[in-house]
């Protein structure tokens, strides 16, 4: 009986602190993406550059983590290094980041647009199927078919600048970029060249 009302009180006690756990404020997250965020990735994040991703529509789990990996921790290096953000990141407080990355997931994508007609059926193949004769896993196996992504560790590709998506590749095939769980896109890239990163980074700003 003891142990019983042991077990029942830890189960409630839980189930107060989840509870009190806070929503996410989107409009305090929208006033940190309007005075931080909008020079480089607009205030609704649909950026108008191809250097600076796409965030509106994205995971915001994976936001976050990626806001907190490029902030430097108890006097570590970032997990993720780029000199701006990691800049950028370090203004932000742990609720300023599950702010503003719900506020970016909650706002509508303008996708961008596939442009190279020669390549799509390849970047298609690569993206559904990968190369079996190399290794090569589908994209589509992590990312889903229509590439919204799997929370949390998965992020949403499609409609993304393919700019963007093929310097990331590129940067986890040089170990320029090592915050992926296991090690896993840095494997995957090292077995991609240049033209098929190109090819599934153009198909993938076209998919819907």
């Amino acid at each position: 009986m003891l142990k019983r009302s042991l077990l029942l009180s830890l189960f409630l006690a839980a189930g107060s602190v989840q509870a009190e756990q806070k929503a996410p404020d989107l409009e305090k997250g929208k006033l940190t993406a309007e005075g931080i965020c909008a020079g480089c990735h607009n205030p609704d994040g649909n950026s108008p550059l191809p250097a600076n991703p796409k965030l509106a529509g994205q995971i915001p789990e994976y936001l976050a983590k990626q806001l907190t990996e490029f902030k430097s921790a108890d006097g570590n290096p970032p997990v993720r290094v780029n000199a701006v953000m990691n800049g950028m990141a370090m203004a932000l407080t742990d609720e300023d980041v599950i702010n503003v990355a719900h506020y970016f997931g909650s706002q509508t994508l303008e996708p961008a647009v596939a442009k190279n007609g020669e390549t799509i059926e390849w970047g298609q193949k690569l993206w559904r199927a990968g190369d079996a004769t190399k290794g090569l896993p589908a994209c589509a196996a992590c990312h889903g078919p229509a590439g919204k992504g799997l929370p949390t560790q998965f992020p949403r590709l499609s409609g993304q600048f393919a700019e963007y998506t093929a310097a990331q590749l590129k940067a986890f095939r040089a170990g320029e970029r090592a915050n992926d769980p296991a090690k896993m896109m840095q494997m995957i890239a090292l077995k991609m060249t240049d033209k098929e990163i190109e090819a599934v980074s153009d198909f993938i700003a076209g998919l819907r």
